[in-house]
Formats: structure tokens, C-alpha cells, sequence
């Protein structure tokens, strides 16, 4: 599976979701690999690259964490924009 594909899809789970509800990376995993017929563990790479990248970025709330797309801010505090 193409990673261009996946990250395209991982954004698009992540905008859909954005001001509904948090999703871990477990569900982002699961949702993406059902939607490509992609493997999991492909899927988990590419979300982990994001994170390290600082495109995206964990959030932690009442004990649990989810991934998120970063507000401009944290990007220009981070230096990727």
C-alpha cells in the first residue's frame, strides 16, 4: 500500500472526527486498514511517522490519550510550519 494513500486517509479519519470526538491511534489504525484493505502494521507506521514529523501529535484527557491534527500554533512552536 502506496503511504501517500494512507496518510491521505489518516487525515481525512482525523477531519471527520475533528470537534466530535477524540480517537485513539488504535481506532485510527483499525478505521484506515478497513477503509485501504491495508495492513495494520503499515498503517501504524505511517501514523508514528506523522507524530515524529509533528503533524500530528498525542493529546491527553482524563487519563486517556488520542491522536489529533495540531493546532497552527503548536506547528510554528515546533518549527514545521
Amino acid at each position: 500500500m502506496d503511504a501517500e494513500a494512507i496518510k491521505n486517509k489518516i487525515f481525512e479519519i482525523l477531519e471527520k472526527a475533528k470537534g466530535k470526538k477524540k480517537l485513539k491511534e488504535k481506532d485510527i489504525i483499525k478505521m484506515a486498514s478497513e477503509e485501504l484493505k491495508a495492513e495494520k502494521e503499515d498503517v501504524k507506521k505511517v501514523l508514528r511517522d506523522l507524530i515524529e514529523e509533528g503533524k500530528l501529535c498525542y493529546s491527553y484527557s482524563g487519563g486517556a490519550s488520542s491522536v489529533e491534527i495540531p493546532s497552527e500554533e503548536y506547528l510554528k512552536e515546533k518549527g514545521v510550519l
